[in-house]
């Protein structure tokens, strides 16, 4: 029988289990309570559970947690952790403080498959999907877990490709049986796929930010090819269609980069895409450059300021994000991407001895 990683598993689940092994219909409530309130790293820990429950669990489940492989810190308080999640693969989580705020980054992918051709990751190719446990593991077993205060689906990966799993992971965080965060506290950044944004729309309540970064769908696509099956309109009409006008957020991101996306052009049809989108948000964001650009360069400073200015002057809130953890490789997929290039390095020398 295979063995069960518990962490992500809703109190069903959990009964489902328990009942398997003739445990009382309380021990799942029970096990629920040591997994997402009171953190448990083992069954032994779980005292209230007989040990006769706690031996019969062990045998048939795991709970799911594993210690960061490797940390980089930032001269400006970040940390990017490193966890082995697939065979022979990393991914990585950010943690992001600033004054009272801390942000949690998470990954949902080893790797990327959407090819947006600014990203680091999408360069490392597709590994493959990360479960629940995975995701909420780099919640879960995070040092700084306490500070925690916002969680945002921006590492590694396009979440709604991935998107059972990080429904099971938000329903973790959110609901009574789990940590009971408020969705309020969590953002899902996608590049933008039609029917699972649907139900990430309908069966959650997180905000949401929309990876644009053209508002013209053919140039779009030379940036970010998932726009050839993915144009914009749609899209934009099923964001339209929902209230932003409360507490919910919409956010559209936007990389300037030089000469390519910050025309009077692009300022315009900027402006008539957030018609109808409440009040939608724009963050300005700056080009972090990872090798082999081709030349790209990143809009100048008076280039995001005008755009933010011009923005505001149009009554849409925008601001420019500010970088964090430059020096550890922090935009996305930049460090794991170094760890697996330096394990492929390692290993060349053997291979051209056979």
């Amino acid at each position: 029988m295979e063995t069960m990683i518990l962490l992500g598993k809703n109190p069903q689940q959990l009964g489902e289990l328990t009942s398997s092994l003739n445990l009382p219909k309380f021990a799942a409530r029970q096990l629920s309570d040591w997994l997402y309130k009171k953190h448990a790293a083992s069954f032994e820990a779980m005292t209230n559970l007989s040990k006769a429950a706690r031996s019969a669990l062990a045998g048939q489940a795991t709970i799911g947690c594993s210690d960061p492989g490797s940390v980089a810190v930032s001269t400006d308080g970040t940390k990017k952790y490193l966890f082995r999640a697939l065979a022979g693969a990393w991914i990585e989580t950010a943690w992001i403080p600033d004054d009272e705020r801390a942000t949690l980054c998470l990954s949902t992918q080893a790797g990327c498959r959407m090819g947006c051709h600014f990203c680091a990751t999408a360069r490392q190719g597709f590994s493959g999907n990360l479960d629940a446990a995975d995701i909420l593991n780099q919640y879960r077993s995070l040092p700084e877990r306490d500070t925690v205060s916002n969680i945002v689906y921006m590492g590694m990966g396009e979440p709604l490709d991935n998107l059972e799993a990080v429904l099971a992971s938000i329903r973790a965080f959110t609901e009574d049986w789990g940590l009971a965060m408020s969705p309020r506290r969590i953002t899902v950044s996608t590049c933008g796929i039609l029917a699972p944004l649907r139900r990430l729309l309908d069966e959650t309540e997180v905000h949401v930010a929309l990876s644009l970064h053209n508002p013209f769908d053919e140039e779009r696509a030379q940036l970010m090819p998932i726009a050839r099956s993915q144009p914009l309109e749609p899209i934009l009409d099923l964001l339209r269609s929902y209230n932003w006008r409360g507490q919910r957020r919409l956010t559209l991101e936007y990389i300037l980069f030089d000469g390519y996306n910050d025309s009077e052009d692009h300022f315009r049809q900027l402006v008539r895409l957030t018609r109808g989108l409440g009040d939608v948000r724009i963050n300005l964001l700056r080009w972090n450059s990872v090798s082999g650009d081709d030349g790209v360069r990143g809009a100048p400073e008076e280039t995001l300021e005008l755009f933010r200015d011009s923005l505001n002057d149009e009554g849409i809130i925008a601001t420019i994000r500010r970088s964090r953890g430059g020096d550890i490789a922090a935009a996305c997929g930049l460090l794991s991407t170094a760890r697996l290039r330096n394990a492929a390095d390692t290993a060349a020398p053997a291979a051209d001895k056979e």
